[in-house]
C-alpha cells in the first residue's frame, strides 16, 4: 500500500500537473519527496525496528500511511474549495505516506530473521520484499486506468485510500505477538545484535559492506528514477501511457519472477555473491538496449521485451542482496543493516532523479508526441536515458571486479 501511493502520480504526471494548475516538476516532487523524508526518518526506522520490535514499526507505519492517505483525499474535496492550497494538501499527505514506507521496506530480513530458519530465510526475505513491487506494479496499471481525463483524479486518490485504511486495521487488531515462542535458528536464538550506534559504526569501517551499498544503493536509485519517469522518456516519441503502465507492469511482474526464481536457488546453494554478480552484469546490459531502443519510434515489441529483462535480472538481485547485506555485517542488527542500504539507495535516487531531469533537452513540439503538455514544448531524454545505462554498467564493472566478503552469520550459525 506504501509503494502504490508513492507512485500514484509517476503513470498520470500529465493529467496530474493539468488537473492542480502545477508543472511537471511540481508533479515529480510527490515522488521525490518521499526519497527525501526516508534519508533522515530511515535512520529513524532502524532505530524502531532493531530497539522497539517489529509489532510497534508495522502497526506504526499502518497509522501513518492511512493519516496521509486521507489528507491527499482533502485535496480535492470540492465543498473545501482550496484553490492553489490543493497541491499542498496533496504534498503534505505524501510526506505523512512518506514517513510510513521507511518502516514497511526495511522490516523484511528482520521478519525473515526472527520468524524463519536459515534455509527459508532467502524465500522469505523474497516474498516479503517483492511486495513493494507489487504496489508499484498495482499503481501502473490502476493509475492510467482510472484516470483517462484528469476530471477523474478524485476518484484515484479515493480508491488508493481504501486499501491503505483496511491496512491500518488488520495491522492494529491482527498483530500480536512480537516475536514467535520458539526461535527458528541458532542467530535468532542467541539474537545478540549490537546497540544501534554500535551498529553504524562497525558498518562505516566495513569496506565489503559500504561497497554493497554503495552500488546496489545505486542500483535501487535506478530503478526508482526508472519507475517513476517511464511515462515521460516515451511519450516524447509517441508511445501512450498505456504503453508505458504495461511497460512497467512487465518490469515488475518478470522482476518478481526473477526474484522468485533466485531466492529458491540461493536458499539451497548459498551463492549469495556469484549469483548477485551475474544479475548484476545483465541488468546492465538490459538498461544499455533499452536506452537505444527507447529513442526509437515503433518499437513497442522490442521495448516491451527490454523491460522484463531489466526488470528479470534486476529485481532478482534485490532480496539476495540485503540477506547479503546481513551476512558481510552479522553481528549488527538486520534492520540496521537493510535500513541503511536504503538510505543510500534514497540519496542516490534523489541526486539520480535530479540529474536526470536535468540533462533533458526541450524540443520543439513534435505532431506524434502523445505528452499531454505545457507551452514550452515536449522534453527529449536521449541524453539522460544514456547516462542511465552508463551508470548501470559502471557499477556493475565496479561490484563484480572488487566486491568480496565472508558469509558470516552462516559462520557462526555453523
Amino acid at each position: 500500500s506504501t509503494l502504490q501511493l508513492w507512485l500514484t502520480f509517476a503513470p498520470v504526471a500529465d493529467k496530474a500537473a493539468a488537473y492542480f494548475h502545477v508543472s511537471l516538476e511540481m508533479v515529480n516532487w510527490l515522488s521525490i519527496v518521499y526519497l527525501l523524508i526516508s534519508i533522515p526518518f530511515g535512520l529513524v526506522a532502524t532505530w524502531v525496528l532493531d530497539s522497539v520490535g517489529l509489532r510497534c514499526a508495522v502497526i506504526l507505519s499502518a497509522w501513518l500511511n492511512m493519516t496521509g492517505s486521507i489528507v491527499r483525499m482533502l485535496s480535492v474535496l470540492k465543498f473545501l474549495s482550496l484553490g492553489s492550497q490543493s497541491y499542498w494538501y496533496l504534498f503534505i499527505g505524501q510526506c505523512l505516506c512518506a514517513l510510513a514506507q521507511p518502516l514497511i521496506i526495511f522490516s523484511p530480513t528482520k521478519l525473515a530473521a526472527l520468524w524463519f530458519p536459515d534455509h527459508q530465510r532467502a524465500t522469505a526475505n523474497m516474498i516479503a520484499s517483492m511486495s513493494n513491487p507489487l504496489g508499484i506494479l498495482i499503481a501502473n496499471v490502476l493509475s492510467p486506468a482510472l484516470v483517462p481525463e484528469g476530471k477523474h483524479i478524485p476518484l484515484m486518490l479515493g480508491v488508493y485510500a481504501i486499501p491503505a485504511v483496511t491496512a491500518c486495521a488488520l495491522a492494529t487488531v491482527g498483530i500480536h505477538e512480537k516475536v514467535p515462542p520458539t526461535p527458528p535458528s541458532a542467530s535468532a536464538t542467541n539474537s545478540t545484535s549490537q546497540p544501534f550506534l554500535t551498529g553504524l559504526k562497525m558498518l562505516l569501517r566495513n569496506k565489503p559492506y559500504i561497497m554493497l551499498a554503495v552500488c546496489f544503493g545505486g542500483g535501487i536509485g535506478m530503478f526508482t528514477c526508472f519507475s517513476a519517469l517511464l511515462e515521460q522518456i516515451l511519450c516524447e516519441k509517441g508511445y501512450s501511457n498505456e504503453f508505458a503502465g504495461l511497460n512497467g507492469a512487465l518490469f515488475t511482474v518478470c522482476g518478481l519472477l526473477g526474484a522468485f526464481l533466485l531466492g529458491l536457488y540461493v536458499d539451497r546453494t548459498r551463492k549469495f555473491i556469484e549469483s548477485t554478480k551475474i544479475c548484476f552484469c545483465l541488468s546492465a546490459l538490459a538498461s544499455i538496449v533499452f536506452a537505444v531502443t527507447s529513442r526509437f519510434r515503433h518499437q513497442a515489441v522490442m521495448l516491451a521485451i527490454t523491460s522484463s529483462l531489466f526488470g528479470f535480472f534486476g529485481f532478482a538481485i534485490y532480496p539476495i542482496a540485503m540477506e547479503l547485506a546481513v551476512e558481510c555485517s552479522y553481528p549488527v542488527g538486520e534492520g540496521t543493516s537493510t535500513g541503511l542500504i536504503f538510505v543510500a539507495s534514497q540519496i542516490e535516487g534523489v541526486i539520480l532523479m535530479i540529474l536526470l531531469q536535468a540533462l533533458t533537452v526541450r524540443v520543439s513540439e513534435d505532431p506524434s508526441s502523445t505528452c499531454a503538455l505545457d507551452q514550452d514544448g515536449a522534453l527529449d531524454w536521449t541524453t539522460p536515458v544514456l547516462v542511465l545505462a552508463g551508470l548501470c554498467s559502471a557499477m556493475a564493472c565496479f561490484y563484480v571486479i572488487f566486491f568480496h566478503t565472508d558469509y558470516k552469520r552462516l559462520h557462526a550459525e555453523t
